[in-house]
């Protein structure tokens, strides 16, 4: 297929499914590593966010916490470049950055909630400078700021039980099947389809730990059978799904 604009279609919300179907952790730290931090200028108004990959200790930081993405499953995980480093530059964000820093000051109660809602906006507003930005660190941020490959990778995100093959999803990104796979591989690290296959396992972890059935997760993400979804499954996790549910059971019984 030859390649086709998308501007006239709306563009997708990219970071919904990343922010909502993982629990976000936000551990403030003093003298350890954080790799979310906010800097200040001599006159000590906020002035830059950092997110650091590897985290680091920051002697002079406004504000410094551990951010956790929910576990290794959530593409974030690995996929966020190395170092981001967002100016503060207006009035809301410096609002946001002040905040922060009153609230891990004042212990108060419900700080725990209150730095964890706080801090899932300024890393909103970390990612969204990202795609504005450019990211060229190979993961899927990468593929996300690219608005082509986003649409594919949405339409991934949003129906991973579709039965997509990797033209369904060059047709989502208007690029050529062969353009496609190329840019997707060359951006993600990933062939669209393994992306796609991995998703799945994701999610259908996700789903087993509500304590939902086998078969039935098995043929929400478009396996031919539970046992061809229990060998994808053990391949990625080294257990069978059965063990996952029979956790969650526990713990739902407890």
């Amino acid at each position: 297929m030859s390649e086709k604009p998308n501007a006239d279609r709306p563009r997708p919300d990219r970071l919904a499914d990343l922010i909502e179907r993982f629990d976000l952790t936000i551990t403030p730290v003093t003298n350890r590593p954080a790799n979310l931090i906010v800097l200040g200028d001599p006159d000590g108004a906020p002035k830059t966010v950092l997110f650091l990959k590897q985290g680091e200790i920051v002697a002079d930081a406004q504000f410094a916490a551990q951010v956790g993405w929910g576990g290794a499953d959530n593409p974030l995980d690995s996929g966020m470049p190395s170092r981001i480093e967002m100016p503060i530059g207006s009035p809301d964000l410096q609002g946001l950055a002040v905040a922060l820093k009153w609230e891990a000051d004042a212990h108060r109660c419900g700080v725990a909630s209150v730095l964890r809602r706080l801090s899932e906006v300024m890393i909103v507003r970390l990612l969204r400078f990202q795609f504005d930005s450019g990211c060229t660190e190979i993961g899927v941020l990468a593929g996300l700021t690219d608005l082509r490959l986003s649409r594919a990778i949405v339409a991934i995100h949003n129906r991973p039980g579709h039965g997509w093959t990797s033209g369904d999803l060059a047709v989502e990104a208007g690029l050529s099947s062969s353009r496609f796979s190329e840019l997707f591989s060359q951006k993600v690290g990933l062939s669209p389809m393994a992306y796609l296959r991995q998703w799945r396992l994701t999610v259908a972890r996700q789903d087993l730990t509500h304590g939902q059935r086998v078969e039935a997760v098995s043929r929400r993400y478009g396996y031919g059978s539970p046992e061809a979804f229990t060998r994808a499954f053990r391949q990625k996790y080294g257990v069978p799904p059965l063990a996952i549910r029979a956790r969650a059971g526990a713990t739902l019984g407890a």
